[in-house]
């Protein structure tokens, strides 16, 4: 285990980690390329490897980091997934296992969540995962017991 870097409560996957001038660096499996091992990048990967390994996401619907605009300012989606039409299906929200999960980070994943209108939110620290179903038709957030697996719908 590279220091600082705590197991999480996630399924371990094996992460192709390599030593960098300056770090280390991890292997994202959706922008197909090494990326800087951080606290949140250690969440993030094994969030993709779970969606993709576990319940059955398509690797090819996944979006990392991509940009969006709320209040004219440019803010990033951890991870989206979307479905087979294109839609807004997963959207995940990453953070450090430190930082703890509270109404301001809910907050900050549920104005990102007013843009995208994914099916589904979710909000993890790697140690605490909220799940949340978003009900389009009242704005509403009801919140789930586990996050669900890929529906082909």
């Amino acid at each position: 285990m590279i220091d600082g870097l705590e197991r999480l409560q996630f399924p371990q996957t094996a992460l192709r980690i390599e030593a960098a001038e300056g770090g280390w660096q991890v292997f994202d499996r959706i922008r197909k390329k090494m990326i800087w091992l951080t606290p949140e990048e250690w969440v993030r990967q094994h969030v993709v490897a779970y969606l993709i390994d576990q319940l059955n996401y398509p690797k090819a619907l996944f979006t990392v980091e991509k940009g969006l605009k709320y209040n004219a300012r440019q803010k990033r989606t951890d991870i989206l997934v979307s479905d087979r039409n294109g839609n807004p299906y997963l959207l995940v929200e990453c953070k450090a296992p430190e930082v703890k999960l509270s109404q301001k980070t809910v907050e900050q994943a549920c104005i990102y969540n007013k843009i995208k209108e994914a099916k589904y939110l979710v909000l993890t620290n790697g140690l605490q995962t909220i799940c949340l179903a978003y009900h389009a038709d009242d704005k509403s957030y009801r919140q789930l017991q586990t996050i669900p697996a890929f529906d082909e719908e």
